[in-house]
């Protein structure tokens, strides 16, 4: 797996925009070949994310105009269950992805969206402390909320990570994503997406199950997706 001068692992990743059909067929595949995530209700699960950005829109620019180091902060939950809640950091650096979590209670997450933030800057999570000094130097505040399905399959060699993603929602400019109330809404005609994540190889097996004809990797933003409306 690369590793960074700092010490961070960083992995491989495809995005390719599907269509229905494809996904019935690769759902098949995969199926046949590699295990649903332990973690899927039924084969699926939903993902509610609220990502940050500044004023200047750095996340968002830095997606569109192909930064080659960037990086974005986002809190999220699975299944509209908020006793278990993220904040990552997603970092990426000629084309290979690393990933950093630590967990939030829901009353943090709250106070995090509220603005109350005074309390990070102390916090023992690395990460948090890094967010706030990021919200303090950037700007950084919460953006909006993304919402979508995800069909999950793993492969332990290669640690290799496949996944269907879909329904992509946006709540516009909403940041309560802990109110099951807040309402999402289509991100225009956003894709069907087809994730391949791994570390040092990707097994024949895989690659071979995840070929479609006429399609091939490129970049895509489920966050820019979800700014399509502003």
């Amino acid at each position: 797996m690369p590793i960074t001068s700092k010490g961070q692992r960083f992995r491989h990743e495809w995005k390719i925009e599907i269509t229905p059909a494809d996904r019935v067929a690769i759902r098949q595949r995969m199926r046949a070949v590699a295990k649903p995530d332990a973690h899927a209700k039924d084969g699926k699960y939903r993902i509610r994310s609220l990502y940050f950005d500044n004023a200047s829109d750095k996340a968002l620019r830095e997606k569109i105009d192909g930064v080659n180091l960037r990086e974005k902060f986002r809190i999220r939950y699975y299944n509209g269950d908020p006793s278990v809640i993220h904040l990552e950091k997603k970092s990426k650096i000629n084309g290979l992805c690393n990933k950093v979590s630590a967990g939030l209670t829901a009353e943090e997450a709250r106070r995090i969206v509220d603005g109350d933030v005074a309390w990070m800057a102390a916090d023992a999570r690395a990460l948090v402390r890094e967010l706030y000094a990021k919200m303090r130097a950037q700007g950084l505040r919460p953006k909006t909320i993304v919402d979508y399905d995800r069909e999950p399959f793993v492969y332990a060699p290669g640690n290799v990570r496949v996944t269907l993603d879909y329904n992509i929602r946006t709540g516009l400019s909403r940041t309560d994503f802990l109110n099951a109330d807040c309402a999402t809404v289509p991100a225009g005609d956003a894709p069907i997406i087809l994730e391949v994540k791994w570390d040092d190889f990707l097994p024949a097996i895989i690659r071979d199950a995840v070929q479609l004809p006429g399609r091939r990797a490129e970049a895509f933003s489920k966050y820019a997706q979800c700014r399509i409306y502003g």
